[in-house]
């Protein structure tokens, strides 16, 4: 079997069409006709969040048979854009050639993931993730109404699926849902010192959240081990282990954002 795992992920590209989305496209293509051509039994693909859920109204919830608006995607051009763009094409062209050549293919459609990481960078999904903290509002748009999973249940989701003969099709491995103000309201409590925002000027406080079901995974028997407490305060404190993020900072003015 094949692991698929790894994508450009660049959200400062300058020529995203060249240097995300054609790559990403291209990249899946020719690992699907090597497993082909070696007889690979089960493929085993890292999809996201973003490939269902990116449109202008968001639904209560969402689930496998749902995929972003891709027209959407390319007018708007919100943070992250291409990074969409370059996963819901690099499914789809996926889906298309795993079924005209018969390949046992699966993807995971993991949302924010956050956790403990052995890079010595802050990952992209933990700069949008603790931007309350570091008060990177272009990434607030990401976890306005947003859903996490720990990297850990995230990997042991990829190896339950690919050992699980009954394992067909797309899976959302998502552990919870958060809006921006419970991710707040939590570094609060956990992290008085960062002084997070109690407000954020383009978000309701009374907004619901938006959830991804993980009922499909769930059924098969998979059980997620961590909440959103133990993913945020594995990543913090990674963080300043590795001197990525200050042990506090200044009272941030209003206490908004």
């Amino acid at each position: 079997g094949v692991f698929h795992i790894a994508t450009p992920m660049d959200f400062e590209s300058k020529d995203p069409e060249n240097e995300m989305i054609k790559p990403t496209i291209n990249g899946m293509l020719d690992i699907l006709k090597s497993c082909v051509k070696a007889k690979v039994r089960r493929v085993v693909f890292t999809s996201s969040g973003g490939t269902v859920n990116v449109e202008a109204t968001q639904k209560p919830v969402y689930d496998e048979t749902c995929w972003s608006d891709l027209d959407f995607i390319r007018s708007v051009k919100m943070t992250g854009w291409m990074y969409f763009v370059s996963k819901i094409l690099a499914e789809q062209a996926a889906w298309k050639y795993a079924a005209e050549n018969n390949l046992d293919f699966i993807s995971i459609i993991p949302p924010l993931v956050v956790g403990p990481f052995i890079m010595p960078s802050m990952p992209p999904s933990l700069i949008t993730a603790l931007s309350p903290i570091t008060r990177t509002e272009s990434h607030y748009t990401i976890i306005k109404q947003g859903q996490y999973v720990h990297l850990d249940d995230l990997c042991m989701s990829h190896i339950f699926l690919y050992e699980n003969p009954k394992a067909n099709g797309r899976y959302i491995a998502s552990a919870c849902a958060a809006t921006i103000y419970d991710i707040a309201k939590m570094l609060r409590e956990e992290y008085p010192e960062y002084n997070v925002p109690t407000k954020f000027k383009d978000y309701k406080e009374d907004m619901g959240q938006v959830q991804f079901s993980s009922k499909k995974l769930t059924d098969l028997g998979f059980e997620f081990k961590y909440g959103l407490k133990d993913m945020y305060t594995e990543a913090v404190e990674t963080c300043r282990a590795k001197g990525l993020l200050p042990l506090s900072l200044e009272h941030h003015e209003n206490g908004s954002a």
